[in-house]
């Protein structure tokens, strides 16, 4: 936030690129060669023109200050956001004091400001006139049509389930993937996408290694239980049907108080599938020590809107979603830009941490993990797998086959050297799954994702 006279960090900045083609292109042009007429106001805005393969060079600004995280535009036909030209000038802002000037902003920019700030007052405007708009009787039609739908595609997958056992697991292996697409997809016909989803796992599990049936056998009675948790809704406690309705794939709204707080962003990562790509953001509660996540969403390929790099702290409000031990929450009213600091959150042991995750099945069955911040723990091998292992005592966490695949795993094991560290992660019935890391004593927290 430049009006702290704070800047963000070269890992804050790439934390924000879609892809990794993109943070090693926009690394590159980091540095000043490529960048003319650059500068920065103290209202948060960095713009510059950088030299491309045409005969103009590509003009780049980037609004920091938005409350809603970093805005971009830039005249490259690229069609990432933010681009490689983004990235770099963002690399350039954050570097060494005097490459970035403060001054006043091009013709160029400030009409691009002054078109993200008319659009924006022009849809909080409707949002405001649209809020006590509809019908509240049509609405609720509608919700009765969806759920008889649902009803219908949740006693078809009861029988499927049914068929599916009494000819034995074995049948799953030689039916193929096919088979449980088209169950899949007669789960979206019913209205039903969070069904539909489980399905789709489930054909993954046939032939996927040693043990698979033991591991179909469990999703199949999670996914039981899921569909008679919905057809016998009306004798659940309220917080445990709205998890029911959250798992089955109904909307709903985030109608918890708001909690207004100095929010952490503890870490942030994308999962892509062919449909959709989600953006996962956890967020620490500084006064409060609530957890939130945060989902946005974007079509398959594409980004999604709202980005918050690890490290950075938002003064917010926060309104939690429904549901029995649900953690899902929406961002509301922000009172000042995102900017870093140096904040951390409290941790705990590994047998406490499988504890809570424990203790979060009672309120949802369905839950793969909870967010867990684990204190002084080292990272040891394990045979061909590696577990984080508490430095004061004898228990550790394994760490899951995803973590395992990716690199972050080796900048956790550098950055402990053997020594302790504080690891932010999610912890589930497939062990933990580190997010972010921290040294001990003084340091930005490292995201391993």
């Amino acid at each position: 936030m430049t009006q702290q006279g704070v800047r963000w960090s070269a890992d804050q900045v790439l934390a924000l690129a879609p892809d990794a083609a993109s943070r090693k292109a926009g690394s590159k042009l980091g540095a000043a060669g490529p960048w003319s007429e650059a500068g920065s106001s103290d209202e948060g805005t960095v713009w510059g023109q950088c030299k491309g393969s045409g005969s103009k060079p590509y003009q780049t600004v980037v609004d920091i200050a938005d409350v809603s995280g970093p805005a971009y535009k830039c005249s490259c036909p690229s069609r990432k956001f933010p681009c490689k030209h983004a990235l770099g000038l963002l690399l350039l802002w954050a570097g060494e004091d005097g490459a970035v000037p403060r001054g006043q902003a091009p013709d160029w920019a400030e009409q691009w400001l002054e078109g993200r700030r008319k659009r924006a007052e022009e849809k909080k405007d409707a949002t405001a006139s649209a809020g006590g708009g509809g019908d509240p009787e049509a609405a609720r039609r509608r919700a009765e049509r969806r759920a008889t739908l649902v009803t219908a595609g949740a006693t078809e997958l009861e029988q499927r389930l049914a068929d599916l056992l009494r000819g034995g697991l074995a049948g799953a292996e030689q039916a193929g993937y096919g088979m449980w697409e088209e169950t899949a997809a007669r789960m979206v016909d019913a209205q039903a996408p969070g069904l539909a989803a489980r399905v789709r796992e489930l054909g993954a599990i046939p032939s996927s290694g040693p043990g698979w049936p033991v591991r179909l056998l469990e999703e199949c009675a999670l996914l039981h239980l899921l569909d008679q948790g919905w057809l016998r809704r009306e004798r659940l406690p309220g917080d445990l049907a709205a998890t029911v309705r959250s798992r089955i794939g109904l909307p709903a709204s985030a109608d918890g108080p708001a909690v207004r707080d100095r929010w952490l962003v503890l870490a942030q990562y994308d999962t892509a599938d062919a449909r959709l790509t989600t953006r996962r953001i956890w967020l620490h509660g500084a006064e409060s020590g609530r957890m939130a996540l945060l989902l946005s969403f974007g079509a398959a390929g594409r980004a999604p809107e709202l980005a918050l790099p690890v490290g950075l702290v938002l003064e917010a409000e926060v309104s939690a979603y429904p549901g029995a031990g649900q953690v899902r929450a929406a961002l509301g009213e922000q009172f000042a830009p995102p900017a870093p600091a140096e904040i951390r959150p409290p941790g705990t042991t590994t047998a406490q941490a499988a504890a809570r995750y424990g203790e979060a099945l009672r309120d949802d069955p369905w839950l793969d993990s909870v967010p867990v911040t684990l204190d002084r723990v080292v990272p040891t091998p394990d045979g061909d797998t590696w577990q984080l292992a508490d430095a004061g005592g004898d228990t550790a966490l394994p760490l899951t086959p995803t973590a395992h695949s990716r690199p972050g795993l080796w900048r956790l094991v550098a950055l402990s050297g053997g020594a302790p560290v504080k690891v932010f992660g999610e912890c589930g019935h497939r062990g933990f799954t580190p997010l972010t890391a921290w040294p001990e004593g003084a340091g930005e927290g490292v995201a391993l994702y």
